[in-house]
């Protein structure tokens, strides 16, 4: 009997999270049994190189020493203690130091939590119930955030989930992404009526489909306009795309003086993946007074027993600690590389695509697009049947990637010109597979 009928026999589907099921690009899934730097090792012991990155935390690599290393100390004082921690203030620090906008930090276990607090939260604030989210945008599974979401919602071919209440589902408003009439007519729609907008500032969960320019400022103007809040989901960009994630990109031609805010920013975003360095932690951070809603201060309740959790914050500060702005740029060359070869192969084999980027993060679109994809309707015009072939041949000659055309590559520090080579050459018969019908 194999590992994953084995699986299937404890576990629903086999798998602890949808996407790993492989379910849209068709065989049985690859147990790891350990990675480091670059690499993984299946239960059978063989090496892949990594385009996955555990889905954005190993910014460094796997199992980076130093970040072990952290992680094995704090292990040692104790695995969890439901009490603070200096460990938590640090780490709170280190992430408003990066973005000092984030005035006040809370930690949870999963960005899953982070999205569904920042949304309590800001129903606490505007005294209102409706949300609006962008359709292909991917928010955790918590109810009110599965609406067309993206990720392993649009993998599967769902359009949101079993479970979700009629009167729940009505309380989000999903337009689509990148369309400011929309959002527009939602706002005239329901006046007084929207909590916030929750978006990620450039999604990476129907693809990479990066924000036209000037549609977070949009965003910014409009919700401000109405007295709704916005929510910059980073739970995938923050500290993957830059020092201080998207909002620092989209900022980074401004002078600013250090940890002072800047006029235009969100009223609070979501953390996780990097933040914790590769351990189930993420984070909710905001103005000052926005945040002191929360218990014990404020009347919006949330709590965890793991929250916080001592190895998870050593393993985050650690990881912050190391990705300095060198790590950054190391990981923008190998991937702008790495698109460039791809794009080439699936040229030559006359593979019609689109390779779409957002900093470091980037997807490979198969099908004839007329322009650029920036809408979830678009992003499911693509060949998935292609993309499966593409990923299978690169899985034979071990490589590694994410299985499901609705998903970011991400690359990492250890992924030098010896390892971007490996991918390399293992592209032109990939390109092959995918022009076969």
């Amino acid at each position: 009997m194999s590992l994953y009928q084995r699986a299937c026999r404890v576990i629903p589907g086999g798998v602890s999270s949808p996407v790993r099921a492989f379910g849209s690009v068709g065989g049985d899934p690859v147990f790891i049994a350990r990675a480091s730097g670059p690499y993984l090792y299946d239960t059978n012991g063989r090496e892949y190189v990594d385009a996955v990155g555990s889905w954005g935390p190993a910014l460094l690599g796997h199992a980076h020493p130093e970040v072990v290393a952290a992680v094995q100390a704090a292990a040692a004082r104790g695995l969890s203690f439901g009490a603070p921690t200096q460990a938590e203030v640090e780490l709170a620090e280190a992430v408003r130091f990066r973005v000092p906008e984030a005035a006040k930090v809370r930690f949870v276990s999963t960005g899953t939590e982070a999205c569904m607090t920042a949304i309590r939260l800001a129903r606490g604030a505007t005294g209102r119930d409706l949300v609006v989210k962008f359709a292909g945008c991917y928010h955790g599974h918590s109810d009110g955030l599965l609406a067309a979401a993206g990720s392993g919602v649009a993998t599967q071919g769902l359009p949101g989930s079993a479970g979700v209440t009629a009167a729940t589902a009505a309380q989000t408003i999903v337009v689509p992404y990148n369309d400011p009439d929309a959002l527009e007519a939602a706002f005239a729609a329901h006046p007084d009526q929207i909590a916030a907008v929750i978006t990620e500032p450039a999604p990476a969960n129907m693809g990479v489909v990066p924000p036209r320019n000037g549609f977070n400022a949009f965003l910014r103007e409009i919700t401000k306009r109405h007295g709704a809040l916005l929510i910059f989901d980073e739970v995938l960009t923050g500290f993957r795309v830059g020092y201080r994630g998207w909002w620092g990109l989209e900022q980074s031609s401004v002078e600013r003086v250090e940890t002072t805010p800047l006029a235009e920013a969100p009223d609070l975003f979501t953390f996780g993946k990097v933040v914790g360095g590769g351990m189930p932690l993420a984070a909710i951070g905001g103005r000052a007074e926005l945040m002191d809603l929360l218990a014990p201060v404020g009347p919006v309740y949330q709590a965890g027993t793991l929250s916080g959790n001592p190895l998870a914050t050593a393993a985050g500060i650690t990881t912050l600690a190391l990705a300095d702005e060198s790590v950054y740029q190391r990981v923008d060359a190998a991937s702008s590389a790495l698109q460039g070869a791809i794009g080439a192969a699936l040229d030559s084999a006359g593979v019609p695509h689109r390779v779409q980027a957002a900093g470091s993060l980037f997807t490979v679109f198969f099908g004839d697009f007329d322009g650029p994809i920036d809408n979830y309707a678009a992003a499911q015009q693509q060949d998935s049947a292609a993309f499966a072939r593409f990923f299978h041949a690169m899985l034979d000659a071990g490589v590694a990637l994410p299985p499901s055309g609705y998903e970011a590559w991400f690359l990492s520090a250890a992924h030098d010109d010896a390892v971007l080579n490996r991918i390399v050459d293992a592209l032109p018969a990939a390109a092959q597979a995918a022009s076969r019908s």
